[in-house]
C-alpha cells in the first residue's frame, strides 16, 4: 500500500529494482513477496522473490525485519538475515537479487524546512542534498524517484569534498566497500558515474555537476546560484 505523503512514521523507500522510487509509511506490519496478498508485491520474470519472502513487524515503536524462510534470502546491510533484525535509520534491505530498499526512521520522515539550514541544505548552492533523508535537489528541483543507495553514496562523497578531487579508489571503496575494492572494474564505476550524471541531468540538463579530472578522479562542480 503505497503512500506518498510525508508522515511522522518510519518509511521504506524502494531503491534499485522494479519498485524503484515507491515508498511506504510503516504504520503496521508489512508483508513483502510476490504473492498478490502481500503489502509490497515484487514481481520478476525469474521468480527470485518467494511468495511470502519477508516481513516488517512494528513492535513497541521498533521495526523488526524477519526473513520468512525465503528461497533466495533477505539481506540487511549486506548481511544475510538469519534471525529477526531491528532496523536503524539508513539501513538497507535487499530482497533476493530483485529489489533493494532503504529504511528511514520517523525523525527522517518529518517534512523538511530548509530555511536557515546549513551544510548539505545550503540554499545558495545549485545542488543540495540532505544526508538523513537522502533527498537531492538540483536548482530547487527534487530528484524523483530518489537516487539509489550507490548513487547517493557517490554524490555525498563528492559533495563533502567541497570541489576537491576524489580518486577512483576512494569512490569505489565508499560505494562497494574496502573488501571488494579490488574486484570492482573501472567499467562498473564508469557505469555508476554515467547513471548519476543522467539522474542529475533530469533535473538540470544545462549544467554538468560531475567533472572528470583525467588521471586523478572526479570532482563536483556545485556553484552558487
Amino acid at each position: 500500500m503505497e503512500n506518498h505523503q510525508e508522515q511522522e512514521s518510519p518509511v521504506l523507500i524502494a531503491q534499485t529494482g522494479p519498485l524503484e522510487g515507491q515508498r511506504w509509511n510503516i504504520t503496521s506490519n508489512l508483508l513483502i513477496g510476490r504473492d498478490a496478498s502481500c503489502d509490497i508485491i515484487i514481481i520478476t520474470p525469474d521468480k527470485q522473490v518467494s511468495r511470502r519472502h519477508a516481513r516488517l513487524e512494528l513492535t513497541e515503536g521498533e521495526i523488526i525485519l524477519v526473513d520468512l524462510d525465503s528461497k533466495n534470502g533477505t539481506h540487511h546491510n549486506s548481511q544475510r538475515v538469519e534471525t529477526p533484525v531491528k532496523l536503524e535509520d539508513g539501513d538497507t534491505i535487499q530482497i533476493a537479487l530483485a529489489q533493494q530498499f532503504v529504511f528511514l526512521s520517523s525523525d527522517a520522515t518529518v517534512p523538511l524546512d530548509t530555511e536557515g539550514l546549513e551544510g548539505g541544505l545550503d540554499s545558495t548552492r545549485r545542488l543540495r542534498l540532505d544526508n538523513k533523508t537522502r533527498r537531492v535537489w538540483a536548482d530547487g528541483i527534487e530528484l524523483d524517484p530518489p537516487l539509489s543507495v550507490a548513487q547517493f553514496t557517490m554524490l555525498e562523497l563528492l559533495f563533502n569534498a567541497e570541489g576537491g578531487v576524489v580518486s577512483r579508489y576512494e569512490l569505489i571503496t565508499a560505494v562497494w566497500g574496502e573488501d571488494h575494492a579490488y574486484d570492482v572494474s573501472n567499467q562498473a564505476l564508469d557505469a555508476l558515474v554515467r547513471r548519476l550524471r543522467d539522474r542529475l541531468a533530469e533535473a538540470q540538463p544545462d549544467h554538468s555537476f560531475i567533472i572528470t579530472v583525467r588521471g586523478h578522479g572526479l570532482r563536483l562542480d556545485n556553484p552558487t546560484k
